[in-house]
């Protein structure tokens, strides 16, 4: 298959992205400007309301036989995959001379469906959770929450073949092996506990191999790949069941990206790729590549601090003490506490970020344990 030009790519996308969406939190309120706005080709339509009745959209294009459903922000902090499907729509409806081919591939053979916001309410919150506390990606079966049950339905009446299930996974991911954060990693869900290798998990891996493919290109080592430990009530699990093929894609961490707009990028040209991937293909079974693809670990800390003093049982002793950053909006405002989430000897975990530390007490960095 005729690959995706990267050097051309790389001069689109610093021109056309969607440039009016940053930020590690996305609203409905970001967004809603931009779909009342998308080209004609993109048809827009309100497919329900959130708990909060808030309007979830569903927009649409291409008229090929070969459906595809992608949704986003399904975790109301998890806004990266959100940003990138943006990207993409300013791609299919604006792509330069040189990428012509490449959207037509996609709209000719292929029938597009985007939910671009699944969880408006948990955007609100900074939350993985809805209004009602319940984590929509752990509702695939029981159906509680309203927002599980429009995916649910848009599901059962478009009946696609394949699924872009779009995800941001913490910071605390590297790249197996390596001292990389996973700036991208992939799964192909299990279909049982025994993650048995069926066909249409053989279709997805080949998929997901044609991506890594193009992002080694860019990040080489920072790609991993994600559990597939079976998880009954997942909904990437539960759609893989099913007999529609759902890639997963986790956004994580670049060096100094906390905004994620480097990682969007690359999230976008991976969502890019298997699309045309798919609309070109018309057997998928290069699979086996996929279990070459490393890892996640959990070994990459935001702060590393070395050498600090604590006190224990009355005794001082000096330790490393790791760093997560986390995202949290408290009576409405958003804001990032460096939070503890481990101490001790680290000197096989991985940062950007050392800081030596002798002599200061631990109490001095007031930091939260939560």
């Amino acid at each position: 298959m005729e690959e995706i030009n990267i050097a051309h790519l790389e001069n689109w996308y610093a021109s056309n992205f969607e440039s009016r969406l940053k930020g590690r939190r996305i609203l409905f309120e970001d967004i809603e400007p931009l779909i009342k706005k998308v080209a004609p080709i993109l048809k827009k339509e309100v497919i329900g309301y959130s708990t909060n009745n808030i309007p979830i959209y569903k927009l649409t294009i291409g008229k090929g036989s070969k459906k595809i459903l992608t949704w986003s922000q399904m975790h109301g902090n998890e806004s990266t995959g959100t940003k990138a499907l943006f990207d993409l729509f300013n791609f299919l409806t604006n792509p330069s001379v040189q990428f012509n081919h490449i959207k037509s591939e996609i709209l000719n053979n292929c029938t597009l469906q985007f939910i671009v916001m699944l969880n408006p309410d948990g955007a609100i919150k900074f939350t993985r959770e809805n209004a009602e506390n319940i984590d929509l990606n752990r509702d695939a079966v029981a159906l509680k929450a309203t927002e599980s049950k429009i995916l649910r339905n848009t599901l059962d009446n478009f009946n696609p073949k394949f699924c872009f299930n779009l995800h941001d996974q913490r910071s605390i991911f590297n790249v197996e092996g390596t001292k990389n954060p996973a700036t991208i990693s992939f799964l192909a869900p299990s279909e049982d506990k025994e993650r048995t290798l069926t066909e249409g998990r053989k279709e997805t891996m080949s998929v997901i191999v044609s991506m890594n493919e193009l992002l080694q290109k860019y990040i080489p080592n920072q790609v991993g790949r994600y559990t597939d430990e079976f998880y009954p009530t997942a909904t990437g699990d539960n759609f893989q069941k099913l007999g529609h093929n759902t890639i997963l894609i986790e956004a994580g961490h670049y060096k100094n990206d906390y905004d994620r707009e480097i990682t969007r990028k690359y999230n976008f040209y991976a969502i890019l790729q298997g699309l045309y991937f798919i609309a070109k293909s018309e057997k998928f079974e290069n699979y086996q590549p996929y279990f070459k693809i490393p890892n996640n670990d959990k070994k990459f800390l935001d702060i590393i601090y070395k050498n600090i003093e604590i006190v224990e049982n009355n005794k001082k002793k000096r330790v490393d003490i790791g760093i997560q950053l986390k995202f949290k909006v408290i009576n409405g405002k958003f804001d990032i506490y460096k939070c503890i989430e481990i101490k001790g000897d680290l000197s096989n975990y991985f940062t950007y970020n050392t800081i030596t530390a002798d002599n200061i007490n631990f109490k001095e960095l007031k930091l939260s344990n939560s």
